[in-house]
């Protein structure tokens, strides 16, 4: 994986980009993803053109979920988890989605901050998300990510979701393995996040298993498999498991990193490895088309001038929304221009 600087002052073009992609540029890598996260229109043909081409050389590594509350420990798990597989010979990307950061800023930049030894293995490439970006267009500009990534050699790939909510259904949507990180001994109100998630997990962590803490996540360890068994797994063929782990003991990590092997082995066996691949991708297309069709739509002249008229008179009862969102539509299929 070279660092060689690829002159920054120099516009680069979408040959340039694939080349320092391929060989593993770390400069080049960061640029290209510069790239695809920009919302500049004079961007996205180059863009397009650049993840278009290294798309064959994309795919090939273990792409990992991890999520959990605020306090979890998800960067410690993290830098743990990135340190043991860059000891192994594993190259690894360190990736977040935040679709809060527009308001919050989000942690990553403090968590790269936080993962000093990770950040300093030459096997290891970490990237916070764009900052200010709709849900749907960070998981867009992730899941090129994830593809500038692979194709630049780097065959696991670990996605954090910053916030929590609805971005733990789009990062569950990108990755192969999901990793729930859970607290022993805190109440539901603390833990909110795990009545939405814990169905999508295909694995629940325990996390800060050490200390007086040991005898708690053992307890937590033990109600969360009770409450899997009532589940349906969300891999077909694959029972989720929940175990413990303490990043400041170093234990649970290795088992941790086990389960994601055992679970790549038996996904590749039965064959849902490549059709839940393949099915992702489908709806990623489905995803983005909607995307464009609602930007098309609100930017089109005839639907934004009579737009607030549709919307008073449903408002006032005048009109139902059934009969408003035909005359939207009729307005702006009969107004269309396809440069919008």
């Amino acid at each position: 994986m070279t660092n060689a600087p690829s002159h920054p002052s120099r516009l680069l073009q979408a040959a340039d980009y694939v080349s320092g992609v391929l060989e593993g540029n770390r400069s080049t890598l960061a640029r290209a993803i510069t790239l695809v996260e920009s919302n500049a229109a004079r961007h996205a043909a180059l863009a397009e053109e650049v993840v278009q081409r290294i798309l064959p050389y994309a795919g090939g590594s273990i792409r990992v979920g991890i999520t959990g509350v605020p306090g979890v420990g998800k960067s410690t798990f993290i830098e743990s988890l990135g340190c043991l597989l860059c000891k192994r010979g594993k190259r690894v990307a360190v990736l977040a989605v935040d679709p809060s950061s527009s308001l919050s800023h989000g942690s990553i930049l403090g968590d790269k901050t936080r993962m000093e030894k990770l950040s300093r293995e030459p096997a290891c490439f970490i990237r916070p998300s764009p900052a200010g970006g709709t849900l749907g267009g960070v998981a867009r500009k992730s899941r090129e990510t994830i593809l500038l990534c692979e194709a630049a050699g780097f065959d696991v790939v670990l996605v954090e979701t910053v916030g929590v909510g609805q971005s733990e259904t789009t990062v569950r949507s990108m990755v192969d393995f999901f990793l729930v990180l859970m607290l022993a001994g805190a109440g539901d109100e603390l833990q909110g996040i795990k009545k939405g998630i814990i169905e999508l997990a295909d694995a629940l962590l325990i996390t800060k298993a050490d200390g007086d803490n040991k005898l708690h996540a053992e307890s937590a360890r033990i109600e969360f498999s009770r409450v899997l068994h009532y589940l349906t797994p969300p891999t077909p063929g694959w029972h989720p498991q929940v175990m413990t782990c303490s990043s400041n003991e170093n234990s649970g990590i290795a088992g941790a990193w086990n389960l994601v092997e055992q679970f790549h082995d038996a996904t590749m066996k039965s064959g849902f490895f490549g059709e839940h691949r393949r099915a992702q991708t489908l709806d990623w297309i489905r995803e983005m088309l909607e995307q464009e069709l609602w930007q098309s739509f609100a930017r089109n002249p005839a639907t934004t001038t009579h737009w607030p008229r549709v919307e008073h008179e449903v408002t006032e009862g005048r009109l139902s929304a059934t009969a408003a969102v035909k005359q939207l539509l009729n307005l702006y299929t009969n107004n269309h221009d396809p440069k919008n």
